[in-house]
This record gives C-alpha cells, sequence and structure tokens, in this order.
C-alpha cells in the first residue's frame, strides 16, 4: 500500500512538472511533437532513475560514513552529467534518429532540476533504497504523463489559428497553466 500512494502522489498529486514546477525547460521544450516528448521522457525515465540509485548510494555508504552530507549537490550533479553523457553515448548508438530529435535537449537533462530535484527528495523524505526508486520511477511516470499530454495539446493547437500575439510561448504558457490546474484536482487522493 505504501508504494501506491508513492506512485499516486508522485504521478498525479505532486507531479514534478505541474505541481513542483521542476523540470519546465524541457516540458516548454521538447514539448512540440508527440514523438520527440516520447524519446525525452525515455532519457529522463534511465536518467532518473539511475541517478537516484547512485546518488542514494553515495549519500549513504560515502558522504554519510565521512561526515561530509555538505558535498551532496556537487556530488549529485556530477553523477547526473556522468549519466546524461552515457545515455547520449547510448542513444546515438541505438537511435540516431531519436538523437538527432533531441538535438540539444538530450545535455540539457543535466541540467534538468526535476532529475536533481528527485533524488534530493529521497534523502529528505528518507526513503530506502526500494521506495528511492519507486519514487524516482514514479515521478519518471509523472513526468512522462505530463509531456506527453502536453505534446499532444500542443500539436492539436497547432492546427487551428490563434490571434497572433497568442502564437508560439504564450499560448504554450497558458495550456501548462490550465493542464496544472488540471492536475490539481487529484490533490485530495492522498
Amino acid at each position: 500500500m505504501e508504494y501506491l500512494i508513492i506512485f499516486i502522489g508522485a504521478v498525479f498529486v505532486n507531479n514534478i512538472v505541474l505541481a513542483q514546477f521542476l523540470g519546465i525547460c524541457p516540458f516548454l521544450g521538447v514539448s512540440s511533437k508527440v514523438e520527440t516528448s516520447i524519446g525525452m521522457s525515455a532519457a529522463v525515465l534511465f536518467v532518473m532513475t539511475m541517478a537516484t540509485i547512485s546518488t542514494y548510494l553515495i549519500f549513504n555508504l560515502v558522504l554519510v560514513p565521512l561526515e561530509i552530507e555538505f558535498m551532496r549537490t556537487v556530488t549529485y550533479i556530477l553523477v547526473i552529467a556522468s549519466l546524461v553523457q552515457m545515455v547520449e553515448i547510448v542513444m546515438k548508438k541505438v537511435s540516431p534518429p531519436l538523437y538527432q530529435a533531441l538535438g540539444v535537449f538530450l545535455p540539457l537533462i543535466t541540467t534538468n532540476c526535476a532529475v536533481l530535484g528527485v533524488a534530493i527528495l529521497v534523502i529528505q523524505n528518507q526513503f530506502n533504497l526500494l521506495q528511492s526508486v519507486a519514487f524516482a520511477i514514479s515521478h519518471s511516470i509523472g513526468f512522462f504523463i505530463a509531456l506527453v499530454v502536453f505534446a499532444g495539446i500542443r500539436e492539436q493547437l497547432d492546427l487551428y489559428d490563434p490571434p497572433a500575439v497568442m502564437k508560439g510561448a504564450p499560448i504554450a504558457l497558458i495550456t501548462a497553466g490550465l493542464l496544472s490546474l488540471a492536475f490539481m484536482g487529484f490533490a485530495g487522493l492522498v
């Protein structure tokens, strides 16, 4: 039951993008097409899960015993940057079209505050390793749902001709706000 609460809380109630406003850069930048948003979500799922496992182990097995917990943020950033570099190399070999489609946004996962935020939240919530993995995967799924739904809405908006002042970023930000309000409806679940 505890893992179900973590899942529902992370995916719907405390969605990393729509409720906590972490990861807005890729949310707005990669959401013009559903295909690229799915690719970005898959990369974030892998990086977020691996980064959470790695940072959890480093924090509990290295930083705490050495009493250097204050090095947490710097350590986490280095781990995340290394994982993103690994994902970039693998994606370039496995799926060159997806690698080309993501372009500059793939290296931006390094600075995606959602990945760093989840790694820090795991320690603040004092989760064990299994709970941490469930938390990271759940937040990744929440990121996926928010990004794909937003991309689908943006693709539909491209079929219409909004007023000139609303084209581009203004309509995207208003749509993101409305989507965030829609997710606030889940607030009573957990």
